[in-house]
């Protein structure tokens, strides 16, 4: 069997290269057994512990830590930050305390994974605000285009690539926050601008006119393969129900158990109605 030799890699690669994140995975493949889960998101690596005492949680981070700085030896405390998740109001403040090479690393109460800003309840309460914010950037470039003639085709199209795809994104993390009503406030104002319609519409009308989906029956993927074992009490886990189901069969049932006025005007609220062909978007008002 001939020996196969390898030769150390001097220089790097340049940004986007489709090899780096080949390398990155093979680099990353055999990382060191910790205590804590770890987690990899592009070149992003996290370590999740659970602990009933911040006295245990402190010390077994900080083994883990020294074990991945041991082993990828380019973790820079200034880069690395530390984050605590529970239900205690008392120790809101608490901060933990854990060095990286004699430094230590900072605490983020808030801190942003993948675009997603957490807290220390898990409520997603940053997260929907921004969240909200970005859907009534993207409505404001809507209320543009609704006084034009191009039709409730362009808008429809547009409210789903400007509105929608920001308030889709990592749905199944926060769809059962308590304060998802932000969002939908604002998806309530988009699906206006496309129809049309006025306040005083009633809000079961708003995706029928519009032809999309309601949020609520958004599909989450059982992509949820191994949950923790000791969840935050009060959060509504989401593996309990997920349940994979026809968008188009539960917003029939839904339509059929929410009674609005003139429900008897449209037989299959699932369908497009008339209108989308319409110059302007005065045609569904």
């Amino acid at each position: 069997m001939t020996p196969v030799l390898g030769r150390p890699q001097r220089n790097g690669l340049p940004q986007g290269s489709v090899l780096a994140p080949i390398l990155f995975n093979l680099y990353s493949n055999d990382l060191p057994v910790t205590r804590g889960r770890k987690f990899i998101y592009g070149d992003n690596i996290c370590v999740a512990i659970q602990s009933q005492y911040f006295s245990e949680l402190e010390c077994s981070v900080l083994s883990d830590m020294a074990r991945m700085s041991h082993f990828c030896r380019w973790p820079s405390a200034t880069k690395t930050i530390s984050s605590v998740f529970h239900l205690h109001n008392t120790s809101a403040t608490r901060e933990l305390s854990v060095y990286l090479d004699s430094q230590r690393i900072r605490h983020e109460c808030h801190p942003t994974n993948s675009s997603v800003t957490l807290d220390h309840t898990l409520s997603y309460r940053e997260h929907l605000t921004k969240t909200a914010g970005k859907l009534k950037n993207g409505n404001n470039l809507l209320m543009k285009l609704a006084g034009s003639t191009w039709g409730a085709n362009t808008l429809q199209s547009s409210a789903l690539a400007l509105c929608y795809s920001a308030a889709e994104y990592c749905a199944p993390v926060w769809s059962r926050s308590a304060h998802t009503s932000q969002v939908d406030v604002q998806l309530n104002s988009t699906m206006r601008l496309i129809s049309g319609t006025l306040r005083s519409t009633p809000l079961p009308w708003l995706p029928v006119l519009s032809n999309i989906e309601p949020p609520a029956l958004w599909p989450i993927q059982p992509d949820i393969l191994n949950p923790p074992l000791l969840p935050l009490t009060s959060r509504k886990l989401l593996w309990l129900d997920l349940q994979p189901a026809d968008i188009k069969s539960r917003w029939r049932h839904n339509c059929k158990l929410a009674q609005v006025v003139n429900s008897h005007l449209v037989c299959d609220r699932t369908n497009r109605q008339p209108g989308f062909d319409l110059l302007g978007n005065s045609g569904l008002c």
